[in-house]
This record gives structure tokens, C-alpha cells and sequence, in this order.
């Protein structure tokens, strides 16, 4: 079953909070309207400036964590001879455990769980400095990228400088031009601004979101430390500002503003995932009543115990629970990855972790839309297009505001205090053209 590019895959990576991918979209925005602004404020030195800064971060903030991990799980963990791909949170729980060996798709990911298991206190630091190097690496790799761009934003200035120089004495024979007077309102002032696997560290450790969250903090307090004057610092702050605000912060607020904006006004809830809303089998089952049974048998395996759960969540006797089978859809219930685009449909891979508070909210979650529908006297076509267009709508209207906000209003404020402030000019290239009328 190869995943396919459906409306319900690009609404449900769309909405998903916790993916790479609309971070990716927003940041495209952000980057393109941020690079456009300071070709406009400035000129095209400053708009290679910021274009090797926007774009080079972002290839480094995306691409930076994935690969310095995949390098790590083919050295490190390889020479272990433990497979990285078994999730240390499995170990939290021994019954949960043995259900994962017990269950395994294949002996070999059974035969993992349990090289892992034997070795947890070597499989428990190799998995926390997989973390902390990955991390730590492609912060060291955006200081390069720092360092990289202020050197050639220099030496651009430099070499344009001295061409201007150059073509400015032969125009006029062998007099000395003063410059004095083009640089009369520089600032003489070229100084830098100064301006255990639970709980928390769990979340910043698994999440891949918030992993970059750690990133973006080490790349805003740089950019914010190393501002090369006012008014580079001042475009940092805007743009950081803005950038956390809307990045992170924003999405999930607007996404749980939207889904109770639909209970209220519609009495329809959206906060399932787009791939379930849009699942022809899920709707049957409200159809025909079978949804009801699915329901039952799931809360009753979630009332007996967590272990419980997790063992009817991954037996293979239980694929054709509904609820299952959309927690499947959900990415909560982890499919065996077959191949880079490719997942079995049913098959559980016992290495990767299930978060059972999230498998209760979908059998809540569940249970919630059936009562809206059994109350709405509407027909099941009327009723799931409703709620389709719906989840549709919010995440539309979510990542467009972030987008709008990101690649748009951040932008045009900046411009507008460039515009609106003392200094319109490019400060960095005025700050080194002075410094070179001094030595000249």
C-alpha cells in the first residue's frame, strides 16, 4: 500500500501540529517575504544577505537534526549492534514490554526489542546522546553558516566599494575624490549590540517540533547577541518575534479556537484527524450503526488497564476495530514502514512507541462526533460533508493566517520601521564603507 497525495493526507499534514512539513511551508513564507522586504529596504547586498541567512538556516534547521541522527544511528548505534529504531519509552513499562516482543511483526524486530531491553542502560545513553549531539551539531552548524555569511556579506561590500572607487578616479583623472561628503551619516559606532526521558524532556526529545524549538532558541540568541548594529539587532527582533509566535505558538491555539468555534456554532466536532473525517469506511460505520461495536469493544480493553490497551491496539486480531484502524490512519497506532513511501496497512511495528493517552482521545474523540450525529437529525451525507468542510476550512484558515503573518506582516513591519526610522539605509554596508575611508 503505497501512501498516496489524497485531500485527506495534505489536510491532516496541514493540520498536524507536531509535523516538519507546515513548519517547512511557514518558513518558506517567512523566508521569501523577509529576503523580498530587504531587497526592497536595501539593496542587493543586503538581499544576498539575507537570502544565505534565511534560506541557508532554514536547510540547516529542517535538514540538521534528521541527518546528524541518521549519521549517529549508522555509527554509533551500529557499532552497539542495537537497532535505533526501538523507542526507549517501551522500557517504562514491563508488561507493555513484553507485548511489544510478543506481538513483533517479524523475528528480527522481536530479536531487536530484545537486544535493546537487555542492554537499557547503554540503549538509554546512546539514545540521549543521539539527542544531545544531533542537537548540539546543527546549532554548531548554523554559528558556520553565521560566520560564512558576514564574511562574504564583507567581502561583497568590500569588492564593490573599491570597484566604485576605482571607476570614480578614472572618470575624473588622477584627483582624490572625497568621499567624506557620501559618508556623511554614518555612525562612527561599529560595536556588535549586546543585547531522564520524562516529563518535559521527554517531549523535547521525541517530538521532532520541539526539538527545534531547542534550535530556534540557540539561533535567536545568537542572532540577537551577534546583531552587527541597531539596526540589524531591531530586524532580529521582529523577525524572532514574530517567527516563534506564529511558528509554534499560534497554530495549536488557532487550531483549538477553530474546533470550538465548530461545536458551538455548528455542533460538529473537527479535531479528529482529516485522514478519519475523510475515511468512506469510518462514515459507513456511522451509517450502519457498526460503529457503535467497534466503540464498545475498544472501552472496554481501555477500562482494564493501560497494558491492556497497548496489547489491543498492536494484536493483529483486533485490525478490524474501527477505532484501531483510524488510529492506524492517525500515525498514533505506528504502521511497519515497508519502504521510504511505503506502509503496511495493518501491520504494527512493536519498536515504535504508542502514546495511550492519545489512542483514548480517538476513542473519545469517536464517541463525541457519534452523539452530534445521532442529535443532528441530519442525514449521514449532509452530516460528514458538513464536518469535512469544516476540518477543511480551519486548517485552511490556519495556516493561511500563520503564512499571511509570517511571509506578509512581519515583512511590511519591518519596512515600515526602516522606512519610518532614522536610518533607511543598509547600516552594515554603511558601517563598512566608513571603516574602508578610514584606511584608504
Amino acid at each position: 500500500m503505497i501512501s498516496k497525495l489524497t485531500a485527506s493526507t495534505i489536510y491532516s499534514t496541514l493540520g498536524n501540529n507536531s509535523s516538519l512539513i507546515p513548519l517547512g511551508i511557514k518558513d518558506v513564507a517567512n523566508s521569501c517575504g523577509l529576503t523580498a522586504a530587504s531587497y526592497i529596504a536595501g539593496d542587493k547586498v543586503e538581499g544576498k544577505d539575507r537570502f544565505i541567512d534565511e534560506f541557508g538556516t532554514q536547510a540547516i534547521w529542517l535538514g540538521g537534526i534528521p541527518t546528524y541522527k541518521y549519521i549517529l544511528d549508522k555509527t554509533i548505534f551500529r557499532h552497539s549492534k542495537l537497532d535505533p529504531q526501538v523507542d526507549v519509552r517501551l522500557f517504562k513499562d514491563k508488561k507493555i514490554l513484553d507485548y511489544a516482543k510478543q506481538f513483533a511483526p517479524s523475528e528480527e524486530i522481536r530479536q531487536s526489542i530484545v537486544n535493546a531491553s537487555k542492554k537499557q542502560k547503554l540503549f538509554k545513553s546512546l539514545t540521549m546522546a543521539k539527542f544531545v549531539a544531533s542537537t548540539a551539531l546543527t546549532a554548531l552548524s548554523y554559528f558556520g553558516l553565521t560566520k560564512f555569511r558576514h564574511k562574504y556579506t564583507e567581502n561583497q561590500i568590500k569588492k564593490d566599494y573599491l570597484e566604485n572607487k576605482k571607476h570614480i578616479a578614472e572618470s575624473f583623472g588622477s584627483r582624490e575624490i572625497p568621499f567624506s561628503s557620501k559618508f556623511s551619516a554614518v555612525h562612527k559606532d561599529n560595536k556588535n549590540s549586546q543585547v531522564s526521558f520524562t516529563g518535559g524532556l521527554q517531549d523535547f526529545m521525541f517530538n521532532p517540533v520541539k526539538n527545534l524549538m531547542i534550535v530556534d532558541g540557540v539561533i535567536t540568541g545568537e542572532r540577537l547577541s551577534h546583531s552587527r548594529n541597531p539596526q540589524d539587532f531591531m530586524g532580529y527582533v521582529i523577525k524572532e518575534g514574530s517567527f516563534w509566535a506564529f511558528m509554534y505558538f499560534a497554530g495549536p491555539l488557532i487550531s483549538k479556537a477553530l474546533e470550538k468555534h465548530s461545536e458551538k456554532f455548528h455542533n460538529k466536532s473537527i479535531d479528529l484527524d482529516a485522514r478519519v473525517i475523510e475515511n468512506e469506511d469510518f462514515k459507513n460505520a456511522f451509517k450502519d450503526g457498526s460503529i457503535k461495536e467497534h466503540l464498545k469493544d475498544f472501552k472496554a480493553s481501555k477500562n482494564i488497564s493501560d497494558s491492556y490497551l497497548y496489547k489491543f491496539a498492536v494484536n493483529p486480531e483486533n485490525n478490524e476495530n474501527l477505532i484501531v484502524k483510524m488510529a492506524k490512519e492517525s500515525d498514533i497506532i505506528p504502521r511497519l514502514q515497508i519502504s521510504l513511501f511505503k506502509k503496511h496497512p495493518t501491520i504494527v511495528d512493536t519498536r515504535k512507541y504508542i502514546n495511550l493517552d492519545d489512542l483514548k482521545d480517538i476513542g473519545s474523540k469517536v464517541e463525541k462526533l457519534l452523539h452530534q450525529y445521532e442529535k443532528s437529525g441530519e442525514d449521514i451525507d449532509t452530516f460528514f460533508k458538513s464536518v469535512r468542510k469544516l476540518k477543511r476550512a480551519s486548517v485552511i484558515k490556519n495556516i493561511g493566517a500563520c503564512i499571511g503573518a509570517l511571509g506578509v506582516l512581519a515583512p511590511t513591519i519591518m519596512l515600515a520601521v526602516r522606512y519610518f526610522g532614522d536610518n533607511k539605509d543598509y547600516q552594515v554596508k554603511k558601517d563598512i564603507e566608513a571603516k574602508l575611508e578610514q584606511q584608504a
